[in-house]
């Protein structure tokens, strides 16, 4: 029958056999295994023999894994019938063993146990090498050796055992794979600045790479409690909290906080812990990070300390500005309305101001806070003669200007002419957000005023109005006159105000 099997000679030296095959299937562990033992008992029952052997060769012994019958754990390999059986391609018989030349002189064949009778299955790894075999033994000669059913049961138990041991091959080859990942993640995560670390399901913590050590000075705590002498007592409520609250629903963990140097110094930080889920959604780990960030928020705190400076005194400049616009207004009487309307909208944009600064803003960075700023100062009697409905979005400072002149214009006009001049008369203020269009509408409805004067002329509020709204924002805005005063709309695109 042909194959790829490697002969060997029995009684062949080979010193590094026992670690080159064997090493693999990690036989030591499986001595006595269950599965093994189980096939032995099998064997032994299906050959109608007292004694079932799983026996792995090496160059110097044999060893038996399994075993029914003996208490025998090992043999030379020199009195080995299975160093024969293991080199043939099929089950190997020896009816009489006293009757054949290879083992009559065996000291297992002439003495105790005085083995007569001998079948052995051979087995052989996915390579093509013998490994030992399966074998059965009776001290009684059988010269009809087995039946049929007995050879080919004998043959796929042998195969069953090769499975068995190829399980365990395959097993520790992936252990092997997996130290091998866990030491090139280790070397990953030493060679990064930040301390990585990971912890269980359970939240018991079983990796630090080494920065750890590097900037706490102390050995990796075992669970997070083992963190809490190292966080700020300022910070370690709010930030234990974040991380229960996070470790409970599932969900990434993000917090900034003071954690304690090696040297002794508070230092700012950053950490951050994400959920890695199997297929299933169920978590199989925790992998987290923690940054130093204690240098970039020192400069971060100059920034803002510098911002908050330049802010003031713009904020300064407007009121400046307007105060000398009134002062030159004594001078010139014919110019008091022009001035009037120069002063409301410097104020305008003054209010628009607390927007486009970096820190203190009144109403942080959202789209209604500023019209409803804008508009205040028209509805001072508070008789609700401005309303507003819809929706609200982020406004970003490059919006907030061209919006503070738009808005402006409108209201100042109903203020002269419109819906705000009269007793009664009203504003209604809408805003739609379209996500689709990805655009936000602001509608300006007047309800109550007097009629508008259309005399087809643009004026330099229109065109600066439209100038705000076409070419810094990138929007539309048209205009209704209508019974009760005017309508009007703007349409700007989200990414424009965003």
């Amino acid at each position: 029958m042909p194959h790829n099997r490697q002969f060997l000679s029995p009684a062949a030296p080979a010193p590094d056999r026992a670690e080159a095959l064997f090493a693999p299937y990690g036989v030591d562990a499986l001595e006595d295994d269950a599965e093994l033992t189980a096939i032995c008992a099998f064997a032994a029952k299906l050959c109608d023999a007292p004694t079932a052997l799983v026996s792995l060769v090496d160059s110097q012994r044999q060893t038996f894994l399994a075993r029914e019958g003996t208490d025998l754990r090992e043999t030379p390999r020199s009195t080995s019938f299975c160093a024969h059986a293991m080199l043939e391609p099929d089950l190997m018989v020896v009816p009489d063993a006293a009757n054949d030349p290879r083992f009559a002189d065996f000291a297992l064949v002439t003495g105790p146990p005085h083995i007569r009778f001998y079948a052995g299955a051979p087995l052989v790894s996915p390579e093509g090498i013998p490994l030992g075999s399966l074998c059965v033994l009776d001290h009684t000669p059988r010269a009809a050796g087995l039946t049929a059913l007995q050879r080919d049961g004998l043959t796929v138990l042998a195969q069953a055992v090769m499975r068995r041991l190829g399980h365990r091959r395959q097993g520790l080859a992936r252990e092997a794979e997996m130290t091998e990942t866990a030491r090139r993640f280790a070397m990953v995560a030493d060679g990064i600045p930040d301390i990585a670390w990971s912890c269980t399901p359970g939240l018991v913590f079983d990796f630090y790479n080494a920065r750890w050590k590097e900037f706490t000075g102390t050995e990796p705590p075992p669970d997070a409690d083992g963190w809490r002498p190292l966080v700020h007592p300022d910070d370690e409520y709010e930030t234990f909290r974040r991380w229960d609250e996070a470790a409970a629903a599932g969900e990434a963990f993000e917090s900034e906080y003071r954690m304690r140097h090696a040297s002794g110094e508070w230092r700012w930080v950053l950490s951050r812990a994400l959920p890695m889920r199997d297929g299933d959604g169920a978590i199989e780990r925790w992998f987290g990070t923690v940054t130093d960030v204690h240098d970039q928020r020192a400069v971060s705190d100059q920034r803002d300390l510098l911002a908050r400076e330049l802010s003031h005194r713009i904020k300064n400049i407007f009121a400046v500005i307007a105060s000398l616009v009134a002062l030159r207004a004594r001078q010139y009487p014919e110019a008091a309305p022009f001035a009037a309307d120069l002063g409301e909208a410097i104020g305008a944009l003054g209010r628009a101001h607390d927007y486009v600064r970096p820190l203190g803003g009144r109403h942080g960075d959202r789209l209604v806070g500023l019209l409803r700023d804008l508009l205040r100062p028209y509805d001072e009697s508070g008789a609700d003669r401005l309303v507003f409905h819809g929706d609200d979005c982020p406004l970003g400072e490059r919006a907030a200007t061209p919006l503070a002149l738009v808005f402006h214009e409108l209201a100042t006009n109903s203020a002269k002419y419109g819906a705000l001049s009269v007793p009664g008369g009203q504003v209604t203020v809408t805003t739609t957000l379209d996500n689709d269009a990805g655009t936000i509408s602001i509608d300006w409805l007047e309800q109550g005023g007097p009629p508008p004067e259309v005399d087809g002329s643009e004026g330099f509020g229109s065109r600066l109005v439209k100038l705000a709204v076409e070419g810094q924002l990138r929007g539309s805005i048209t205009r209704r006159w209508l019974d009760s005063g005017v309508a009007a709309q703007v349409v700007v695109p989200l990414d424009a105000i965003g």
